[in-house]
């Protein structure tokens, strides 16, 4: 497919940002200045101000001598990138790579977009006048390479809309500022009369390297495609993202879920043919008031099955508000993993395999109350309490070690040991009472000390005796005293409480 780009050129593009915040300012010449070199200098100009002769570049009090009721406004810089931010953001709904083209034009990639709105006619058509209608003064123009799109789109008066391979006649007719030269450049060509590119687009390359440099030939080439010229999207276009543009806004949730269900079937038929599966979906909703709905989810294994994958966005949809309609559906899967070997039956209509169950319940669970409240911990290979589990990154993953059951352990471990104090009969026993949390359990009965020495590999300490203990009440807990006693008894050792057993 013939690649095909538009540029957008916004002619008044902060000052038209005042008029929309202000709109008593339409009918008034106005300026936006800066200082520089100890001057006010005009970076922004607006309509009225334009007509009256007044430019950029110009000296406030220059400006001002021509016309007496001037009104000049500070300029901010960077505002005009932000604005074109803005708007890059917002033709996302247009084409998925989108382009700043500082200072006041964006670059959109259209390349297989426009038959979605019946031709580029009606696709350029539609974005110059919604970005009109919002109250900016704009221009765009389509072509094969991104230099004629930009030099018809400023330049241009005949059409917007150069056909494929028609680069050189829409360019011939156009000033030699139509391809993005140095000053210094258009400054020598108009001292040759050099008023056209055609003047100077047939002369040897040879010749023309020699007298006005390489540059001239390098845009040239980029305006002709014989130069390739990469952009660098606003946002990175993820690998595995379906689109789906409305005719007409969607207002209503049935609508929602038919294209969420349409973009699912597209992307998992994408995921199934390349062996993968999706561990993180984004769903999002692009309004017409430019707003953006935006949902996730993500599943515990990788899954490309559509039915499970639309329950779990399901949960979520009734959260998106379509205000005044939603024009493009998107859907990403920013995280996929290969598909397991047993995936094939993981959803099998048999109901044999309890693993689908399992997996169904857990993204369900994730799914309402969030990723964070379902773990899932594996035995590690370590001695000291703290690091003898780990935590699973899904439910596929095997243990390394087998869980140890030779000693016991608390069904509940304290993330971190909690200090207690006790009341021991003699020392190196356990203790006959101890204080938690203000709370005073009377110990019934122990048993212990085991000892688990500090991992000296890893960190440097004391060692830890661990005693299981039950009050009168029957409840056991895991408690430990941390070091030896001496015969400072100013200097005793100290206990802790580390977990509870069922």
């Amino acid at each position: 497919m013939e690649k095909r780009y538009m540029s957008v050129w916004f002619r008044h593009l902060t000052t038209d940002r005042w008029i929309v915040r202000q709109p008593e300012l339409k009918d008034v010449p106005f300026v936006l200045a800066a200082p520089e070199r100890g001057r006010m200098v005009i970076k922004a100009v607006n309509v009225r101000a334009e007509v009256m002769g007044i430019e950029n570049g110009m000296v406030v009090a220059d400006a001002r001598a021509v016309l007496p009721a001037l009104l000049v406004f500070d300029y901010k810089p960077g505002y005009a990138e932000k604005l074109l931010l803005a708007f890059g953001t917002w033709c996302i709904r247009f084409t998925p790579i989108v382009s700043v083209d500082p200072p006041d034009g964006l670059i959109l990639d259209i390349t297989g977009c426009t038959h979605l709105w019946g031709g580029e006619r009606a696709y350029l058509k539609d974005i110059v006048n919604r970005i009109r209608g919002a109250g900016y003064d704009v221009r765009a123009a389509i072509a094969d390479t991104i230099g004629t799109a930009w030099a018809v789109c400023r330049f241009g008066t005949v059409t917007p809309l150069i056909p494929p391979e028609g680069e050189q006649a829409a360019l011939s007719a156009l000033p030699p500022a139509a391809l993005r030269l140095e000053a210094d450049t258009l400054e020598r060509m108009q001292k040759l009369g050099f008023y056209q590119i055609r003047n100077f687009m047939n002369i040897p390359r040879s010749v023309l390297r020699r007298r006005f440099g390489p540059h001239l030939l390098y845009r040239m080439d980029q305006a002709l495609g014989a130069e390739e010229e990469l952009i660098d999207p606003i946002r990175p276009v993820e690998p595995y993202q379906e689109r789906l543009p409305s005719l007409e806004p969607i207002r209503t949730a049935t609508g929602i879920n038919i294209a969420l269900r349409k973009l699912l079937e597209a992307l998992c038929g994408r995921l199934s043919k390349e062996g993968k599966g999706l561990r993180k979906g984004v769903f999002m909703g692009y309004r017409m008031d430019g707003k953006i709905e935006q949902i996730e989810i993500g599943t515990n294994s990788a899954s490309c099955h559509v039915e499970h994958l639309f329950r779990l966005f399901e949960l979520k949809v009734s959260s998106i508000e379509p205000a005044l309609g939603i024009e493009l559906f998107i859907l990403e899967a920013p995280v996929v993993e290969g598909l397991d070997q047993m995936q094939e039956t993981l959803w099998n209509i048999t109901g044999n395999n309890n693993q689908s169950e399992i997996t169904e319940l857990l993204d369900r669970l994730t799914g309402r109350g969030g990723m964070q409240i379902v773990h899932r911990y594996l035995p590690d290979a370590h001695y000291w309490p703290e690091r003898s589990v780990k935590e699973a990154v899904s439910i596929q993953e095997k243990p390394q070690i087998e869980w140890r059951t030779d000693k016991p352990r608390p069904v509940s471990l304290l993330p971190k040991p909690e200090r207690i104090e006790v009341a021991a009969l003699q020392p190196d026993y356990p203790p006959a009472v101890f204080r938690h949390q203000g709370k005073v359990y009377h110990i019934r009965k122990a048993d212990g000390p085991e000892r688990i020495e500090q991992e000296w590999w890893i960190e440097e300490g004391l060692h830890r005796d661990y005693y299981c203990v039950e009050d009168i009440k029957g409840a056991r807990y895991w408690i430990f005293r941390l070091g030896h006693y001496n015969e400072d008894k100013e200097d005793m050792p100290e206990w802790f409480i580390h977990g509870f057993f069922a």
